[in-house]
C-alpha cells in the first residue's frame, strides 16, 4: 500500500468538495453567513491542498489502492461536507450534520430538519449540490477531469459504480467518466429549464433539477414536490424513472441507437416492475380512499418512481396508504434502480439474476439431469457472477438486519427501524412510520444518526468499498500486486 499515492488523490478530491462549495457563495453574503461559509471552504481546501502538496505525485494505483481511495476519499468527503451545517449554525448537533452530509452525496435525501424553508437558501443548495456530485459519483467525477490518475482511473471507476459490472462507451476509462457525466449535466440543464417553463424559480428549478437527476430527494420545501402543480409533479415522475435507468443506455439512446432501452433485459424489468406496481398501488389506494380520479392515479405513479428509483421525493404520506401499499413499496425500497443509474438499492440487475437463478434451481429439481444456465435476457452469466450476487444479497440482507436490531436497541419501533434502515442503505429517504414522508430523522437521537450515516454509506458504496478500510491486509505492504 502505497499511502503516499493514496492521500494525493483523496487531497484532490476534497481540493474538489472545497471548490463545490464556491457556488453557495454569493447566498451566504446576503445571508449575513460569508464567514461560516469561508471558514468552512478554507478548512476543506486547506486540507485538501496539502494532501496535495505533501504527497509524492502518483504513479499508478492498483486495485487495493482504487478501492481504498474510493473509500476512504468518500469518509472524508462527508466529514468536508459536514463543515457548512455546523458552521452556519444550522444544526449544533455533529452527528446531526454528518447525517445530513452523508445523506446528500450518497443521494439518499433523509433530512434532520423538521422544517425546510426557514433553512440558509446557502444551505439549501449546498445539500442540491451535494446529491448532484453524489449521483454521478465525485471519484468518477475526478477520474474525468484528473489525467494525471493513468491507469489507476479504471481502478476508481469499477470501485465507486455500482451494478455487476461498470460498463464501458470508449476503450478509455476517462473518456467514458466524461461522457457518463455529459449526458447526466444536460438531462439537468433539460430539466431545469422544463421547471422553468412549468413556472418554478429559478432557484427551486436547479435544486429539484440536481435533485431528481441524482435521484438525491432533497427539495427546497418541506411538503418536498406536493408544494408544486401536477404538471410539474409528472415531469418529476418521468426524469425519476429516467434517472433510475443506467446511463449508458441514455448515451446509446442519444447518439442514435434509439433501441437501446427496450433491448436491454434490466430495463424491460425495471419498467414492468415499475409500471405493475403503479397499477396495484392505483387501486389499492383507490379502493381504500373511494378515489379513482387522476389526482390518485398521480400519487400512486409519482411516488412509486420515487421509491423505485430511489429519489425519495413526495406528493403524499404514504406511510398511511393500505398496508398491501405499503409492503410493496418497501419491496422497491430493497430492489431500487438499475445498476449503472444514479440510483440505490440492490439494483434491478441483481435482483433479475437472483429470480432466474432461482427458476433454475426449480428447474433442477424437476430435471436433475438437466443442465441450466442462468441467463439475463438471452446473456448467459458466469458462475462466479451469479455467486458474486448471491453473497453480495446476503451481506444486504445480514447489515439490514443488524440495522434493524441496532436501531431498535437505540427505541424505535419495529415499523421505524425496518423501513429507517433499509430506506438508508437503499438511498431511499423517507421510510414508514416515525421517518415516513410526512416526517424526519432529527428526533431519532445523535447515535441512530451515526448508524444510519454508516447504513447510507455501506450501501451507496455496496459494502466491500468501505468494510476493506477495516481489514488489517489492506494496509499491509505485502496484500497487493502492481
Amino acid at each position: 500500500m502505497n499511502l503516499g499515492e493514496v492521500l494525493r488523490i483523496v487531497g484532490a478530491l476534497v481540493s474538489w468538495t472545497a471548490a463545490a462549495m464556491l457556488p453557495c457563495v454569493p447566498f451566504a453574503a446576503q445571508e449575513a453567513l460569508l464567514g461560516p461559509w469561508l471558514w468552512a471552504i478554507g478548512v476543506t481546501a486547506g486540507v485538501g491542498g496539502g494532501l496535495w502538496l505533501l504527497m509524492p505525485r502518483p504513479v499508478s494505483i492498483n486495485p487495493r489502492e482504487g478501492i481504498v481511495i474510493v473509500g476512504l476519499g468518500w469518509v472524508v468527503i462527508v466529514l468536508a461536507g459536514s463543515l457548512p451545517f455546523v458552521f452556519t449554525g444550522v444544526t449544533d448537533s455533529f452527528p446531526a450534520a454528518l447525517f445530513e452530509s452523508v445523506s446528500g452525496f450518497t443521494t439518499t435525501g433523509a433530512t434532520v430538519f423538521e422544517q425546510i424553508e426557514p433553512l440558509p437558501r446557502s444551505i439549501l443548495l449546498w445539500r442540491s449540490i451535494s446529491h448532484w456530485i453524489g449521483g454521478m459519483g465525485i471519484i468518477v467525477l475526478g477520474v474525468a477531469i484528473l489525467p494525471y490518475l493513468g491507469v489507476g482511473g479504471a481502478q476508481l471507476f469499477r470501485a465507486e459504480v455500482p451494478g455487476i459490472t461498470a460498463d464501458r462507451l470508449t476503450p478509455r476509462i476517462a473518456q467514458t467518466a466524461r461522457l457518463l457525466w455529459v449526458v447526466y449535466a444536460l438531462l439537468s440543464v433539460v430539466l431545469a429549464f422544463v421547471y422553468l417553463a412549468l413556472g418554478m424559480t429559478p432557484f427551486d428549478a436547479i435544486n429539484h433539477a440536481m435533485s431528481a437527476l441524482a435521484t438525491g430527494g432533497f427539495s427546497t420545501r418541506t411538503a418536498s414536490l406536493a408544494a408544486f402543480s401536477p404538471a410539474i409533479q409528472w415531469v418529476t415522475a418521468l426524469f425519476m424513472f429516467m434517472a433510475g435507468v443506467n446511463f449508458t443506455l441514455h448515451y446509446q439512446v442519444l447518439t442514435g441507437r434509439w433501441k437501446a432501452w427496450f433491448l436491454d433485459p434490466e430495463w424491460r424489468w425495471y419498467f414492468s416492475s415499475m409500471v405493475g406496481v403503479a397499477v396495484v398501488v392505483f387501486v389499492a389506494v383507490a379502493l381504500d380512499a373511494g378515489d379513482w380520479s387522476l389526482t390518485t392515479m398521480r400519487h400512486a405513479v409519482f411516488n412509486v418512481a420515487a421509491v423505485h428509483s430511489t429519489t425519495g421525493f413526495a406528493t403524499a404520506d404514504f406511510a398511511r396508504w393500505p398496508s398491501v401499499a405499503q409492503v410493496l413499496l418497501l419491496g422497491l425500497m430493497f430492489v431500487g434502480a438499475m445498476g449503472g443509474s444514479t440510483g440505490g438499492g440492490f439494483k434491478m440487475v441483481r435482483a433479475a439474476v437472483v429470480a432466474q437463478h432461482t427458476r433454475g434451481e426449480i428447474r433442477k429439481v424437476l430435471h436433475p439431469k438437466a443442465i441450466v444456465v442462468t441467463r439475463l435476457g438471452r446473456i448467459p452469466l458466469r458462475s462466479d457472477v451469479v455467486l458474486n450476487v448471491l453473497a453480495f444479497l446476503g451481506m444486504y440482507v445480514a447489515t439490514h438486519a443488524l440495522g434493524t436490531v441496532v436501531l431498535a436497541a437505540l427505541g424505535s419501533d419495529l415499523l421505524t427501524a425496518t423501513s429507517a434502515a433499509l430506506a438508508a442503505m437503499s438511498s431511499i429517504g423517507p421510510g414508514l412510520a416515525d421517518v415516513g414522508p410526512a416526517a424526519h430523522y432529527g428526533h431519532l437521537g445523535p447515535a441512530a444518526q451515526v448508524v444510519l450515516s454508516v447504513l447510507m454509506l455501506l450501501g451507496r458504496l455496496e459494502f466491500y468499498t468501505l468494510l476493506v478500510l477495516l481489514m488489517p491486509g489492506t494496509w499491509s505492504r505485502g496484500g497487493g500486486h502492481r
